[in-house]
């Protein structure tokens, strides 16, 4: 265990410190709009939206469940949510909003 402490601490060390230089070009250390700036076409390459190709999917995207509708409930209600954390959220429902 004592093997493997040094190395892994030696490798952090080294990464910290590349991470952290300051670029050349850039005295003040942080970067300038124009470089985080990216082309749409570029940030649509990697970042997409799933497509939904199941129907169970589908319905779970637009309808909630009964208890996920319960929970929101309870949630905007902020006696009921500050309950919810203390006794938990069946107990807390119950206390404002009858069975469910």
């Amino acid at each position: 265990m004592r093997s493997l402490l040094a190395p892994l601490i030696l490798a952090l060390a080294l990464a910290a410190l590349c991470c952290c230089e300051k670029d050349s070009k850039d005295p003040s250390g942080s970067p300038s709009a124009a470089s985080i700036k990216i082309k749409r076409e570029v940030a649509n390459a990697f970042v997409r939206r799933q497509k939904r190709s199941d129907l169970y999917e589908w319905y779970f995207e637009y309808y909630k469940s009964p208890m996920e509708q319960m929970h929101e409930r309870c949630e905007n209600y902020p006696p009921c949510d500050f309950l919810s954390d203390q006794i938990g959220f069946s107990m807390a429902y119950n206390r404002f909003f009858g069975r469910y």
